[in-house]
C-alpha cells in the first residue's frame, strides 16, 4: 500500500494484515443506469483467503456465459476489474470531513474501496458521487425553533426548516446533538431524530435569541 500523507494511520498490531483498496480517477470509473451509481474499478487480486473469503460475484448474462469486458484483456499481473452495477456510498466522518474518506459498498454491503477525497475524481464523476451523498446524507437546514419541550427522556422539537415547519423528536437530546466547528470559528451543529433524519443548524450565533434560549441549555 502507497503511504503518504494523507494515508490514515494503521494500528501496528494490524499493519501487514488490513489492506485498503483506494478508488480514484486512475483505476475506477463510474457508471450509472436507470438512476442507480455503479462502478468498474480494478483493484489487486483476493491473497488471502482468511481475509478475503469470498471472491467478488461474476457478472453472467442471460445464458450463464460470464460477461467479458474489454478493460480485462490488458490487466496487469495481479489485478483484476470489479464491476458494481449498484454502489453504496457511506462516509467515515460525516460532520467533520464530508469530503473526505468515503466507503464504498457494494449492494450487499460489502466493501470495494476507500475514496480519500472526492477530488481524486474529475467531473464529471466528481458530481456524480456529489449527487449520491447529497441524497444519502440530506441535511434540512434549521431556521428558527418555535418550541422545544422534554418528557421521560425525551425532548419534542418544532421548528421552521428552509421547506417549512417541522415537528421531530429526540432522545437522549445531548447525545443526539453534535457539535462541529466552522472554518470560521462559529459554531455549527447537526441533530439527529429518532427516525434517522439529520437536521442542520449552520451557525448557532446566527440564531435569533428566542430560537438560542431555546437550546441554550444543551449546547
Amino acid at each position: 500500500m502507497e503511504v503518504n500523507e494523507k494515508t490514515p494511520a494503521v494500528p501496528a498490531e494490524l499493519r501487514g494484515i488490513v489492506k485498503i483498496t483506494y478508488l480514484d480517477r486512475s483505476n475506477c470509473t463510474l457508471t450509472e443506469k436507470n438512476g442507480f451509481l455503479g462502478l468498474r474499478a480494478v483493484v489487486d487480486k483476493p491473497t488471502d483467503t482468511l481475509l478475503n473469503p469470498e471472491k467478488p460475484d461474476e457478472k453472467k448474462d442471460e445464458n450463464g456465459e460470464k460477461i467479458h469486458y474489454p478493460e480485462e484483456d490488458n490487466l496487469p499481473e495481479g489485478k483484476m476489474l470489479r464491476v458494481a452495477e449498484r454502489i453504496f456510498l457511506s462516509r467515515a466522518f460525516p460532520f467533520d470531513m464530508p469530503r473526505d474518506y468515503i466507503s464504498v459498498l457494494d449492494k450487499d454491503k460489502k466493501e470495494i474501496g476507500f475514496i480519500r477525497s472526492l477530488d481524486d475524481f474529475d467531473e464529471p464523476q466528481r458530481s456524480m458521487l456529489e449527487r449520491e451523498l447529497d441524497a444519502k446524507y440530506y441535511t434540512p437546514t434549521i431556521k428558527k425553533i418555535y418550541s422545544v419541550k422534554e418528557r421521560y427522556g425525551f425532548s419534542y422539537w418544532r421548528c421552521d426548516c428552509e421547506f417549512g415547519e417541522k415537528s421531530f423528536t429526540l432522545q437522549d437530546t445531548y447525545r443526539s446533538i453534535i457539535k462541529s466547528t466552522n472554518p470560521d470559528g462559529s459554531e455549527r451543529l447537526f441533530i439527529l431524530d429518532v427516525d434517522g433524519n439529520r437536521y442542520e443548524i449552520p451557525d448557532v450565533e446566527a440564531l435569533d435569541r428566542q430560537s438560542y434560549k431555546k437550546i441554550e441549555l444543551y449546547l
